[in-house]
């Protein structure tokens, strides 16, 4: 089947996989209107629809600390137990309808604590409500797979203790750990005593790298804080001397011949500047040569996207197949932070089968 004939209900009913999609950038519309009239927040209008379009266009500056900005709003209506309950149901429920079988959501417990919430009490109740959202997908037949990453914020001083609860989890529902915010000027090597503790105690860890700063700091993720993933990554195509010819310098080598998963994001690296079009993202040519990219949404409600669409926009702008589609799936799936014998039977009894019956 060619990428033409491939239409937005058919993409719709394929089985997707999620590795890289934040908590709090995937809020409804009106849920943000709803919880922040009973927190006594101000948002920038209270019409739903407005609300989203307000997001997306805000999220189009071309600057990552703008984009990152936008999300004073969602996390004012995420500092109580009733507000982190519903967002964390509603989100397992939006991935549901859209297909997903396999997600990764990621948040950081540090920034749900300003109403008086505990960081272990934000995970506890977190996962409370991940749990809710599951068991009411599973009941209307469209069951997912929601595992959770914690989060430290590179820019603060409490990444360890993040890093120290993921481990306290992980048999939870916490299946590893990430940090986020603000990638210049806060290397991950600041945080080396954190990555070196979860090594040590055996729990995975992805890295945002190779977005806002390049190369440097995906040699760091990987090289010296002993990443297995790369949260974006987009970069990585300035140690390719040549993307039509294959020509890759050692850290891209080591990438794809270590089969380190790329978390690529095309919505939102072109709302940040790392990119200049969906036709030309790095994406593509990485796929083609070989590496393990994966498709992902980073925040969905920031974005104004779903995976339907992301797969739909590489589809009709940048010539994928459903081949295309189902392999960055597969490359998700196997490399998910949960065990072998999981992540082959999602493959087998899942994914497979189901690109088989949607097409």
């Amino acid at each position: 089947m060619t990428a033409t004939r491939i239409d937005t209900d058919v993409i719709r009913r394929l089985p997707k996989a999620v590795l890289h999609d934040h908590l709090d950038g995937g809020l409804r519309p009106a849920t943000v209107v709803e919880l922040a009239a009973e927190v006594g927040h101000t948002l920038p209008t209270t019409d739903p629809d407005e609300l989203a379009a307000w997001y997306f266009e805000a999220a189009n500056s071309g600057d990552l600390v703008r984009y990152i900005a936008t999300f004073e709003h969602t996390l004012a209506v995420m500092q109580t137990r009733e507000g982190l309950l519903r967002t964390a149901e509603e989100y397992v429920l939006d991935l549901a309808a859209d297909g997903v079988v396999y997600a990764e959501v990621r948040y950081a417990p540090e920034l749900n604590t300003r109403g008086g919430l505990t960081m272990r009490e934000v995970v506890e109740t977190v996962q409370e409500g991940l749990a809710a959202g599951m068991a009411k997908a599973a009941a209307a037949g469209t069951p997912v797979r929601v595992g959770t990453l914690l989060c430290g914020m590179r820019m603060f001083d409490r990444v360890r203790e993040a890093a120290e609860l993921a481990v306290s989890y992980r048999d939870a529902g916490v299946v590893g750990f990430d940090i986020a915010g603000a990638e210049d000027g806060f290397p991950p090597a600041d945080h080396l005593a954190a990555f070196e503790h979860l090594r040590r105690e055996s729990v995975p860890f992805t890295i945002h790298a190779g977005e806002a700063h390049g190369l440097p700091s995906i040699h760091q993720a990987l090289q010296v804080c002993g990443a297995q993933r790369i949260g974006h990554g987009v970069r990585l195509t300035e140690d390719i001397s040549d993307l039509a010819a294959g020509k890759l310098g050692r850290l891209a080598s080591w990438v794809r011949d270590r089969r380190i998963a790329l978390e690529m994001c095309p919505t939102s690296n072109l709302q940040t500047g790392c990119a200049t079009s969906i036709a030309e993202h790095p994406i593509t040519a990485l796929k083609d040569l070989g590496f393990r990219v994966t498709l992902n949404t980073d925040n969905r409600l920031v974005s104004g996207t779903t995976m339907t669409r992301e797969m739909s926009l590489l589809v009709e702008e940048a010539g994928w197949t459903v081949e295309d589609l189902r392999t960055v799936t597969v490359n998700a799936v196997k490399s998910a932070f949960i065990p072998f014998d999981e992540r082959k039977a999602l493959i087998e009894d899942v994914v497979l089968p189901g690109y088989a019956a949607a097409l």
